[in-house]
């Protein structure tokens, strides 16, 4: 089962573990913000455009790259992300999406 990958359908999993599939492992992120991207007036219309962002663990590094993922509720997807800083307990990356609906 797979869902459609919108702001909305993100919003709805803030707080919850995605499994990143690792060859021979996996990895769990946790959904931390969905920020929604808000168009401006000469901008095309018609858009979905967001980002979403997870925490991951200290101990593995995710370079920028596509990345099979798994939820309860979502399915399996693929997508891009981009780690996009060092915290106190780990990695914060960035998925951005940017399509016509």
């Amino acid at each position: 089962m797979s869902v459609n990958l919108t702001e909305k359908e993100f919003s709805q999993h803030l707080g919850t573990r995605f499994r990143v599939k690792l060859d021979p492992k996996e990895v769990e992120l946790e959904l931390v913000e969905v920020e929604g991207y808000v168009s401006k007036p000469n901008e095309q219309k018609g858009l979905e455009r967001f980002s979403v962002f997870f925490g991951g663990p200290g101990d593995v590094f995710l370079r920028q790259g596509i990345y099979r993922m798994e939820h309860e509720r979502m399915g399996e997807f693929e997508i891009f992300i981009v780690p996009i800083r060092q915290e106190q307990n780990g990695f914060r990356y960035e998925a951005v999406f940017n399509y016509s609906k």
